[in-house]
Parts: structure tokens; C-alpha cells; sequence
């Protein structure tokens, strides 16, 4: 199983793709942490990606996640609102995987790649990857977080 941390860069190189926001998921930069679901083609990883996240919607919630599910050049929202995506650009800007292949990213607030994931991953970790951001960090110390 190969998952990439992306997100403990402390500065950042725009030059480099890793650390461009995704431009396909520009709606969300700033207000949305984003998860993106590429289905395999069986679906059986994806559709386990779905059950582990799904499971706790007010932690979803509480994050600012938006979780989306890409099959083929299809986009849908499993949690949260999102209009006019298209999945061929979201797979292009994330250099997800092949049609057909498996992969998961988690898309910061501002709108960086974080996390890299060839495997499902549990919302158990999912959430202490996000918890573990400074900016996270900082929303748990508002009032109304």
C-alpha cells in the first residue's frame, strides 16, 4: 500500500506541480478541504474508500470535506456540494492514475494535493492527517469549530 504525505513542505516551490493548486477544484480553494475518490474497475477499493469516509458525516462536516468520486470522465459528489466538474481535467491537474485504477487524494484548503493514497484509506487516519494541520489547528481554536 503506498501512501504520500505531501502536505510538511515548509516552503513552498511554485514552480513545482506538487505544490500548484488544482485548477479543475478551484471552487473549493479556501473554503473546502477536498477528497477525491478514483474508481478502480471493479469498484470494490473505491466503493470500500466510500464506507470508511460515509461512515461519520458530522466529521466530515466538521473538516470542511468535500468527498467526490471520479469514474471515468464522470464526477459525483458523495458529501458536500459541487457543480460543473469535470473529471478528465480533476485526473489531468491531480496526475491521478490511468481509467480503470484506484487512487485517493486529499486536497488542502488551499487547494495543494496533502495526501496521495493507491490504497483506501480509514477515516480514522484520514481525519488525524487532516487534525495535524496547522490550519486545522487553527480552526479548532475558533468558537464557533
Amino acid at each position: 500500500m503506498s501512501k504520500t504525505l505531501l502536505y510538511g513542505a515548509t516552503k513552498i516551490d511554485e514552480t513545482n506541480s506538487a505544490y500548484a493548486p488544482a485548477e479543475s477544484l478551484a471552487q473549493f480553494q479556501w473554503k473546502n478541504r477536498v477528497f477525491v475518490v478514483f474508481a478502480d474497475r471493479d469498484n470494490s477499493r473505491a466503493a470500500r474508500q466510500e464506507n470508511h469516509l460515509l461512515a461519520d458525516r458530522s466529521a466530515l462536516d466538521e473538516r470542511d470535506l468535500v468527498v467526490l468520486k471520479i469514474s471515468g470522465a464522470g464526477v459525483r459528489p458523495l458529501f458536500g456540494a459541487a457543480d460543473g466538474l469535470d473529471g478528465e481535467a480533476i485526473r489531468r491537474d491531480l496526475e491521478a492514475p490511468e481509467v480503470g485504477e484506484f487512487a485517493a487524494f486529499l486536497l488542502g484548503k488551499d487547494g495543494t494535493v496533502k495526501l496521495k493514497a493507491s490504497e483506501p484509506i480509514t477515516d480514522g487516519e484520514l481525519f488525524a492527517i487532516i487534525d495535524s494541520m496547522p490550519m486545522r489547528a487553527a480552526e479548532s481554536l475558533k468558537p464557533d469549530k
